[in-house]
């Protein structure tokens, strides 16, 4: 099949990679505009359209995908389908052109996380499965019919970083898999339940501050959500904290913690010499790796060596 792939970051490649390396042809490939960055102004082209052009496919990047000219493109090349990984809302002008259609591929087993952050979303609400959906694109963000699902069982140790690595590479998978479903014509949809559906809306920044008055579960699983990157935080003492790895600490270990004769605390913040704990709501929780503000991220350990949260 001729095949037009869409998408930007870095979650994207392992699937345009799968593409090339099977029997279909990947005629072009669409990504965001071009960015200026830096003080000398370079310009940067994003993950997916560096690798295309390593690759020698041709990348379009419309400023605006209703662009005419784009879409007359598209046209001009007579796609069978579109493949789309971590890209921008299509209109129907666009998505409706392939003859076999466009799919998606999302990051949940949809209908549930609908929304640009579904890997955060599972981590912060503590689920322990996840997996990966295409399905055919619609008028309303991923709502259209299933083409094909994988679970993927989530790891106590998993954070945002593991798990969308894990992802990536069972979304490639899926991806290749959904190709030759609709190159065979054998395939059945499943239509979309809306009325189980829940939504995983962008993250910003008032998501990522940590409410200590919350549960240590809570914080601990929104700390998973959104490690390395942008990373949970909180204001302490006038300065900023992220945190990007906690522990749950058991009622029996942090008796014997508190019964240290070298702890210090102020605030719901305890310290020994080599560890950090806060008091939350219900329960403790052991702060493994922090970054102070303006600083490197670091463990527990190295931040005591130089800095205090007791003041």
């Amino acid at each position: 099949m001729k095949i037009v792939f869409m998408g930007t970051p870095e979650f994207a490649i392992p699937s345009l990679q799968k593409i090339l390396e099977s029997k279909h042809q990947v005629i072009a490939v669409v990504s965001v505009p071009d960015k200026e960055r830096g003080r000398g102004r370079h310009i940067t082209y994003s993950p997916v359209k560096e690798f295309a052009l390593k690759n020698k496919i041709e990348v379009y990047n419309p400023v605006s995908l209703k662009d005419p000219e784009f879409i007359s493109r598209l046209r001009e090349l007579e796609p069978d389908l579109f493949v789309v990984v971590a890209f921008r809302i299509l209109p129907k002008e666009v998505y409706s052109i392939p003859v076999q259609g466009s799919f998606n591929l999302h990051g949940s087993l949809l209908p549930k996380y609908r929304g640009a952050a579904p890997i955060q979303w599972t981590l912060i609400n503590g689920d322990k499965q996840t997996g990966v959906t295409t399905f055919f694109l619609e008028d309303k963000v991923d709502t259209g019919n299933v083409i094909l699902q994988e679970k993927l069982q989530i790891n106590d140790e998993d954070d945002f970083g593991s798990l969308h690595d894990k992802m990536m590479l069972l979304g490639s998978e899926v991806v290749l898999k959904t190709i030759t479903l609709i190159d065979s014509g054998n395939y059945s949809l499943t239509k979309q339940n809306d009325s189980i559906a829940s939504h995983a809306p962008k993250i910003t920044k008032e998501i990522c501050e940590i409410n200590w008055n919350r549960s240590a579960l809570e914080t601990h699983n929104l700390v998973r959500g959104l490690s390395p990157d942008p990373g949970a935080y909180f204001h302490h003492n006038g300065k900023s904290y992220k945190v990007f790895k906690t522990k749950m600490v058991e009622g029996d270990q942090w008796s014997v913690v508190n019964n240290q004769s070298n702890v210090k605390s102020k605030d719901k913040m305890y310290q020994t010499r080599k560890e950090i704990f806060v008091q939350t709501e219900n329960g403790v929780l052991q702060i493994i790796e922090l970054q102070p503000e303006d600083r490197k991220r670091m463990t527990a350990e190295e931040f005591l060596r130089g800095y205090s949260l007791i003041n």
